[in-house]
């Protein structure tokens, strides 16, 4: 690989930490060199994927002439004698259509041989056998192939799976797509960490567990799982060794305390360090490794801090994995207004509202609390220094 290790300069009074802008990019590169091996999904779990080939038509669309609308299906000038009666899923059986005929017909059902136009109950009057009313010819018929032809192209590769591309996949006849999606698990550490119910005294309720899966999801990427485990060494290890995914997000072990084994537990792996620390508040201890599979980021145990880590890391390089674009960049730059400090050698990431062409700071920003970013559309990158002057760069929140 040629991304950069770190690369040991002071930043922000940690030795060793990467710009907030670098981190980012190290982590779009390694997403770029570590792209996602193609996997054949069934539809049901291609959605969010990147098409790793072109979309082909199977059949065409529609795959057979159907009528538009229920109502009468006719040959010839009116008035029309009724013969028959056509549901949609019934085969015609020979039936067609002489002039001065017509069957009626079901929305969706496929039209007689002969039917030169279908016209609406709403058109219609129907006397003794005998319907009358002004059937424009073409009208109302979806035509074979007429929207799209048997083998045409309709989306290239690199096209995101959307609901809508899953629905058309399906009318032109997949049952699969060849995707890239990369897999994620998350393992969310910490004795503290309760699951459920009310936390009691010291203990702390798991935030980032029910956070991430939307994070991976925006980003580009398939859940595998969330496992909750203690702080033990030989814990991780094992989860490290047996997740399984492309991509590993330890949460709450990326700093350098005495329950914090992500560094050594990586290194007897023999994974390589992109970044190390991040000069960025909050959000400081994160940590960017891989070996040859797989990709680990580590991500702080305060949950804020965590969801700016994310945005740092984790968002970045899943994208640049499937091929997509980053879905947290597009907002451009705004005046900042509101309480806002800023740091001497530290990126500063703020929960704002957008309002008449302003980021307006929305408050609680604490690392360890989710309410400004709840409460907000966007965090403001504020760069070190910042004198409060001119516009600032703005990240979309998930």
């Amino acid at each position: 690989m040629d991304i950069p290790v770190t690369d040991g300069s002071v930043c922000g009074g940690h030795r060793g930490a990467t710009s907030w802008a670098r981190a980012r990019e190290r982590a779009r590169l390694l997403g770029e060199e570590s792209r996602s091996p193609v996997r054949e999904l069934p539809l049901g779990r291609a959605l969010g994927g990147v098409l790793a080939g072109d979309l082909r038509a199977l059949v065409g669309l529609p795959a057979f002439d159907a009528s538009a609308m229920d109502g009468f299906a006719v040959a010839g000038p009116g008035p029309w004698h009724l013969v028959g009666t056509q549901l949609a899923g019934v085969p015609v059986a020979g039936l067609s259509l002489g002039a001065g005929e017509a069957v009626e017909i079901a929305t969706g059902a496929r039209v007689p041989k002969g039917t030169e136009a279908v016209l609406p109950y709403e058109l219609a009057e129907v006397v003794e056998g005998r319907v009358r009313g002004e059937a424009l010819p073409g009208r109302h018929v979806r035509w074979s192939g007429e929207e799209t032809a048997p083998g045409e192209t309709v989306l290239a590769a690199g096209a995101e799976v959307t609901p809508a591309v899953l629905g058309l996949a399906a009318s032109l006849g997949h049952d699969a797509l060849a995707v890239r999606l990369p897999t994620v698990t998350v393992l969310v550490t910490g004795d503290e960490i309760a699951t459920n119910g009310l936390p009691g005294e010291g203990v702390v309720r798991d935030a980032i567990g029910p956070l991430l899966p939307g994070v991976v999801s925006w980003a580009g990427a398939r859940l595998d799982r969330v496992r909750t485990l203690g702080d033990g060494y030989e814990d991780l290890t094992e989860a490290l060794t047996t997740a399984g995914s492309d991509v590993v997000v330890v949460c709450g072990s990326s700093s350098k305390g005495p329950a914090d084994h992500l560094r050594g537990v990586l290194g007897a792996m023999g994974a390589r360090t992109v970044v190390d620390g991040v000069a960025c508040r909050p959000g400081h201890p994160q940590l960017l490794a891989h070996t040859g599979g797989t990709v680990f980021v580590g991500l702080p145990g305060n949950p804020n801090a965590a969801l700016v880590a994310s945005l740092t890391l984790l968002v970045p390089l899943l994208s640049a994995m499937s091929g997509r674009s980053d879905p947290s960049l597009g907002l451009g730059r705004l005046p900042l207004v509101g309480e806002v400090r800023s740091r001497p050698d530290d990126t500063c990431l703020v929960a704002v509202r957008l309002r008449e062409g302003r980021a307006q700071a929305v408050g609680h920003d604490r690392p360890g609390s989710l309410r400004g970013a709840a409460l907000a559309e966007a965090y403001a990158v504020v760069p070190p220094g910042w004198d409060g002057a001119g516009e600032v760069e703005l990240l979309r929140l998930p």
